[in-house]
């Protein structure tokens, strides 16, 4: 019951927000002051240069130039970012931002969490590039006051906002065609309409098959011999249908409201160990969601927004190499979310704005496992939030409370949860120049344990606290723009505490661990970034980018046989850089991307050593005009060098390999 109260009383503090803003509109005539204006190289730009926490965004355009399929290929070129990637079209992608546990960071679709209470990752391969308009990373949280309280609830945030019905020439509708081919067996059709309704209502539906039989070879040693051998049950199948629509009724108001569904089935090759080759595991996902979104300006002062979802994901494992008396192993998993969302924010001031924002959200798991729990969550979360802004500072303070209540059929449930996390976030110009911005930010969250860690059979410990995490940075942002140049460099040092880390340990056979809170970690950072764009004349662009990440993230849990050791999977150095190069319709791109060495289990011994690998990838886009439209080819060379390597340990990814894009706008 508090929940709802909660939730009914933010609604109840927006109106008189709004009785107020009105009420000052009425009773006195004031000026309007105009902020200074800053021209930029583009308006995104501008925005992560004044921004207290590094913000790193690829729009469509550079999307449409990376060699990436979805979403977890594309953000490998950001600084700080861990891909897990198990290996092909189909395999599992995971992101650990600076080294804090893929639980830690927030992804959100336009406007909304996507969540996933049962073992709380997003598979960021389901989320393809076909219907993208830009992917941002924050380290820390988003600056924008309209945000959702969950928003401010994450060590790190990732933002997808898809593309948007857009018209040209007084027509009514557009439409776009996408087929991809090349290795794997790929085959990557793909369709977006928008049409116009009328001068105030849009639709926009986007349709998506990815078929591929996985396939590639890879060279494996055991120490004694070497082999070529062929990645086998690494097939997918999967099928994406986006229908939204898009309203903007006055000057005031806008909404939008989606329907997604994602279907798939795919192998899961598993790891490469005792010269076994194949792996039979299968698994089915299915996700359908529902969202909307409101936003309306009740005058200069006051404006509120309303979100909404209720998403259904369904998912089966299957494992013919478990067998009891009731058969193969096959686990099947339906989770359900109800979430709603109401923001207000007030200009109480020209340099003043507070947001109050309230998420109420009810996550449920059901499974046909042995003795499960069949838990429900329901959480609170309400922050409050001040910006400031004065001529060269921006200081943002926030604190969200946190309540979860757990309830279950069964068996024991999880202590409830009542907790307040702050952040304090500042931005400053220490010059008269704009052209250099210092930042700096601290920020205090937790991960609330997984419904995997709680309640899963045999391994579950409803006894587990959060992983608590602790951030401060410190850094700047230098641009210098010319008529005819961009110069971009920006460099954070930051260092992180993660506290009561959950970690699953061995119990009396392999069948049987149990989560426990037992590590404790300590990241130091570096991160550099430098971008340059030169407009050698009307027709010749070039662009390039450079990325470099320190990381010495150690376990320093007290007693440990691993103090000190670098924890697993994190190199001390990794890196990136990418050059574009446009010169009329033609299009050229040059991608390197680096990982150093990193341990695979956190004893820091050679045995369990993984070597350093790179990859260096090409591609060429030719745009023509056919019918007075738009035609474009696109080839794709990834892994020039043919390099063998692996990601995760026993997960060989591929050699080279090639891919045919052709794409035709209506």
């Amino acid at each position: 019951m508090r929940f709802f109260k909660s939730f009914y009383c933010n609604l109840f503090i927006g109106c008189l927000l709004s009785w107020s803003a009105m009420a000052q509109d009425k009773d006195s005539v004031s000026t309007t002051t105009l902020n200074e204006v800053v021209l930029k190289y583009n308006v995104t730009q501008h925005q992560a240069h004044v921004s207290p926490v590094p913000v790193q965004t690829l729009n469509s355009e550079t999307l449409a130039q990376l060699n990436s399929l979805n979403v977890a290929d594309a953000i490998r070129f950001f600084s700080g970012v861990q891909l897990k990637d198990y290996g092909g079209v189909g395999g599992l992608k995971t992101v650990n931002i600076r080294s804090m546990g893929s639980q830690h960071t927030a992804v959100f679709y336009d406007g909304v969490r996507l969540g996933n209470a049962q073992n709380g990752q997003v598979d960021l391969g389901k989320y393809s590039l076909n219907n993208m308009e830009e992917i941002s990373l924050y380290q820390g949280q988003r600056t924008d006051l309209d945000q959702s309280a969950n928003g401010y609830a994450s060590a790190n945030t990732m933002y997808l906002k898809s593309k948007t019905p857009k018209f040209s020439n007084l027509k009514n509708y557009e439409a776009e065609a996408t087929v991809k081919t090349g290795s794997f067996g790929l085959f990557n059709p793909s369709l977006a309409v928008d049409y116009k309704l009328n001068d105030n209502i849009a639709a926009r539906v986007s349709a998506e098959m990815v078929s591929a039989d996985g396939e590639y070879e890879f060279q494996y040693t055991n120490g004694s011999y070497d082999t070529t051998a062929v990645r086998e049950n690494a097939d997918i199948k999967s099928y994406r249908v986006e229908a939204a629509l898009y309203g903007n009724p006055s000057g005031k108001s806008s909404w939008h409201i989606k329907y997604y569904h994602f279907d798939s089935e795919r192998g899961l090759p598993g790891a490469i160990v005792a010269n076994v080759f194949s792996r039979p595991q299968r698994l089915w996902d299915q996700n359908n969601f529902i969202q909307g979104e409101f936003k309306h300006k009740v005058n200069d002062s006051y404006f509120f927004v309303i979100r909404g979802k209720y998403a259904s994901d369904h998912s089966r494992y299957v494992d013919p190499e478990i067998v009891s008396l009731d058969g193969i192993l096959d686990n099947k998993y339906f989770q359900k979310t109800y979430y709603t969302s109401v923001v207000n924010t007030l200009k109480i001031k020209p340099f003043w704005e507070i947001s109050l924002a309230s998420d109420f959200e009810e996550n449920t798991l059901d499974a046909n496992l042995y003795r499960f729990a069949y838990p429900k969550r329901f959480s609170m979360l309400n922050a409050l939030a001040s910006n400031l802004y004065f001529k060269g500072l921006n200081v943002q303070l926030s604190v969200l409370s946190t309540t979860v209540n757990e309830t279950v059929e069964a068996y024991d449930t999880a202590d409830d949860l009542q907790e307040f996390t702050p952040s304090v976030m500042v931005n400053v110009q220490p010059l008269k120049t704009p052209d250099l911005r210092l930042r700096a930010f601290y920020k205090n969250s937790f991960r609330m344990p997984t419904f995997n860690d709680l309640y899963y059979t045999f391994v579950g410990n409803t006894y587990l606290k959060p992983e608590y995490s602790e951030q401060i940075n410190f850094g700047f942002s230098y641009q210098h723009a010319k008529q005819q140049s961009f110069f971009e460099v920006q460099a954070d040092v930051y260092k992180i505490w993660i506290t009561d880390k959950i970690v699953a340990v061995p119990g009396t056979n392999l069948f049987r661990w149990t989560m426990l809170n037992l590590d404790t970690v300590e990241t130091t950072g570096l991160e550099v970034g430098l971008k340059s764009s030169f407009k050698l004349s009307n027709q010749f662009n070039l662009t390039s980018k450079v990325n470099y990440t320190y990381q010495e993230a150690i376990d320093v849990t007290p007693d440990s046989n691993t103090y000190g050791d670098q924890i697993p999977y994190i190199p001390l150095h990794s890196g990136s850089a990418t050059v574009m190069a446009m010169f009329k319709d033609f299009k050229f791109n040059y991608s390197f991307i680096y990982t150093g060495g990193r341990y695979s289990q956190k004893a820091n011994i050679n045995s369990n050593y993984l070597e350093p690998w790179y990859t260096h990838d090409l591609s060429a886009n030719y745009n023509l005009r056919l019918f007075k439209k738009s035609l474009q080819f696109g080839l794709e060379v990834n892994n020039v060098l043919d390099q063998q390597y692996a990601v995760i340990k026993n997960f060989p990814m591929p050699g080279r390999s090639y891919r045919f894009t052709l794409n035709y706008k209506l």
